[in-house]
């Protein structure tokens, strides 16, 4: 699972990757200086790791990582070839989830694509060319779907449904994730690649002095991501870039009281996109390692078990599981396991965010 950063060129996309990921991706002051997307693996910081090594020592601990594409920035006319746009919205096309970076800072040293600074309207600018290509997609896919509907295909009944409404909310100008999906026609939709109908989380890039507390720019981007059921936060890139290249703790943390602010946004920033891909977790624990292990939220026991090994969930057999607040009360696994706060659960168990699990397994 993986999320795309986009946004107009010069808001920050490359300065925020590079603090997110320290992977050197190139920045500059000009547009379409990333043409090829930038990737890398970002941890999610989860407190609750150190809780329960606090309890069960390792020296391994290792915490859930997702996936952040620094994708080129957009233009006006991007969805008719302008700007390299066919080959950037195919990098958008390739992604799970979409952080959309927007300019709410004020410096007439950095250059804005279209000569001012108006976070709306540079929403408007991405929504509209990813709202074209979607026109133009959604307008291939349908002959073909009522092809393979008059074929008998219930399947591509159900997906051709989907795409019509989908169609019309964006005649109307609206997302394709605007609409009151089901859960199967989510699945469908998915498969249809919809730019639109990935979720989205806005990033309002800011100056220092707005970090804690953001401006009247960001404000207006808070009431439009509202507005349309998405997430916002506010960040300063620039110094989220410095910031991480301090190893001192002490350093860092003096550098978040100087602006007012509990943790860095890259913390905030990497939960967010994980809760944003729909994901949770569960934790595996014992002598050798801690570690956080990442699933959809709604997956079942063995499902889980699959992400550490195709066999666990071939050969399930059980799970045992505890919950971190009993441990942090009776302090280790063998004071649970005699007061029976540790749950044998079967193929039915849908798994909890935080769960410890055990997976028992014959293959």
């Amino acid at each position: 699972m993986k999320a795309g950063i986009v946004g107009l060129p010069n808001v920050g996309k490359s300065t925020l990757f590079n603090a997110l990921t320290a992977a050197g991706a190139e920045s500059a002051n000009y547009p379409f200086c990333t043409i090829e997307p930038n990737v890398g693996i970002v941890k999610v910081p989860d407190p609750r790791l150190k809780v329960i090594q606090s309890y069960i020592p390792t020296d391994s601990v290792i915490p859930a990582m997702v996936e952040i594409v620094d994708i080129a920035g957009l233009v006006r006319g991007a969805s008719k070839g302008e700007g390299l746009g066919n080959q950037f919205l195919s990098h958008i096309r390739n992604v799970d989830a979409i952080i959309h970076m927007v300019r709410c800072f004020e410096n007439e040293n950095v250059i804005h694509v279209e000569g001012r600074v108006d976070p709306i309207e540079d929403i408007e600018v991405i929504d509209t060319e990813l709202a074209l290509s979607d026109l133009d997609s959604v307008e291939r896919q349908l002959p073909r779907l009522q092809k393979r509907v008059r074929g008998g295909e219930r399947e591509a009944a159900d997906q051709l449904k989907a795409l019509e409404v989908a169609y019309e909310l964006l005649k109307e100008g609206k997302p394709a994730r605007a609409g009151d999906w089901s859960d199967e026609q989510r699945r469908l939709l998915k498969l249809s690649g919809l730019l639109t109908y990935k979720p989205v989380l806005y990033v309002c890039n800011v100056n220092e002095e707005d970090a804690a507390a953001g401006n009247a720019l960001s404000a207006r981007v808070a009431a439009r991501a509202a507005a349309e059921g998405s997430q916002q936060m506010v960040i300063c890139a620039q110094f989220e870039a410095e910031a991480s290249e301090l190893d001192d703790e002490d350093e860092r943390r003096e550098l978040l009281m100087g602006l007012g602010v509990s943790e860095l946004g890259l913390d905030r920033l990497a939960r967010g996109v994980y809760e944003l891909l729909g994901l949770q977790t569960y934790f595996t624990a014992g002598k050798k390692e801690i570690r956080a292990w990442t699933v959809h939220r709604g997956a079942t026991a063995p499902q889980g078990a699959g992400v550490i090994h195709s066999d666990f969930e071939r050969g399930f057999i059980r799970a045992n599981i505890y919950a971190l607040a009993d441990l942090e009360e009776h302090k280790s696994e063998v004071a649970l396991k005699a007061v029976g706060k540790i749950r044998s659960e079967g193929k039915e168990y849908v798994l909890k965010d935080g769960d410890i699990c055990h997976f028992l397994f014959n293959v």
